[in-house]
């Protein structure tokens, strides 16, 4: 039987690993958004949730979809909406709730983002060969399904949970 160690090696650790890279791709991402437009990271994932959906939807969703507190998704809102970059809407089902829709000066500022930060993503996967980055999104998928996570936005429609 192997001995087991009595300490645990961050830097071979997964989940240690997985966090540490998203801190850091998250961080260069934001600088894209941040210094240009002033947005921080959880007004961007607003704004990117509503962009990659182009469709209004719930704050719950937003925080689900993007695993983000929903005080975080909240107060991002609300400084989106004093920016005028996000508008609610009366849910026509439920008048008691409200879902988010970008406004035009919204959906604008998302179009000049997106060129910058798919460029910021070609830069960070550019270490990697286009084999390895196909296996690499397949890795990904693979980790994410036996999470159970949903990976489509087919399928994040389809999810009450969203």
């Amino acid at each position: 039987m192997p001995k087991t160690s009595s300490r645990l090696d961050l830097f071979r650790f997964v989940p240690f690993r997985l966090n540490r890279l998203a801190a850091e791709v998250s961080a260069a991402l934001s600088g894209e958004y941040q210094e240009r437009y002033g947005l921080d990271i959880p007004e961007w994932r607003v704004l990117a949730t509503l962009g990659f959906r182009n469709d209004a939807c719930s704050a719950q969703y937003i925080a689900h979809c993007t695993r983000t507190h929903k005080s975080t998704i909240s107060r991002a809102v609300t400084a989106l909406m004093t920016r005028q970059l996000v508008e609610r809407i009366e849910n026509e089902d439920d008048r008691r709730e409200f879902r988010l829709r970008m406004t035009r000066k919204g959906k604008a500022l998302y179009e000049q983002l997106i060129p910058r930060l798919l460029r910021k993503e070609s830069e960070i996967m550019s270490c990697l060969s286009a084999q390895e980055q196909k296996d690499f999104a397949r890795l990904l998928g693979k980790i994410e399904t036996s999470l159970d996570l949903v990976q489509t936005s087919r399928e994040a429609d389809g999810t009450k949970a969203y």
